[in-house]
């Protein structure tokens, strides 16, 4: 199975200037863990977590004035629609990360997180026969 086959393709895209509260909000109604961050000046695209927002917020910093640009991710490690999951969960593992942004020809095709992964290798949850 391949990375096209279990990425979410419709990405919460975020600019440098919005704060941590407003990723957060984003992220919670649309329950994503991760956002793109599109910021030309900084080199181009970048990831947000959730992780880092509760790094954030744990130091005591108000996300009210926290633009993402602090927060940031820029440098990421990038999967191709093509890999396949063992490739992505290898490049996860490796890099002590649960998200990949994908690449398709240099635009941002989707995002990839382990629980996608997951949910492709491990069968739904099979209703229990009733006693």
């Amino acid at each position: 199975m391949l990375v096209r086959d279990a990425m979410s393709t419709v990405i919460l895209t975020l600019g440098p200037d919005h704060t941590l509260r407003q990723a957060a909000t984003l992220m919670s109604a649309r329950r994503v863990g991760a956002a793109v961050v599109l910021d030309p000046d900084a080199g181009g695209i970048g990831i947000l977590t959730e992780r880092d927002i509760l790094d954030s917020v744990g130091l005591g910093q108000n996300p009210d004035a926290e633009p993402l640009h602090a927060h940031t991710t820029t440098d990421i490690v990038f999967a191709a629609p093509t890999w396949t999951l063992q490739e992505a969960a290898r490049a996860m593992t490796h890099g002590g990360f649960r998200h990949l942004v994908v690449l398709d020809h240099g635009e941002v095709a989707g995002i990839v997180s382990v629980r996608d992964i997951v949910r492709r290798w491990v069968p739904a949850r099979e209703p229990s026969p009733a006693s």
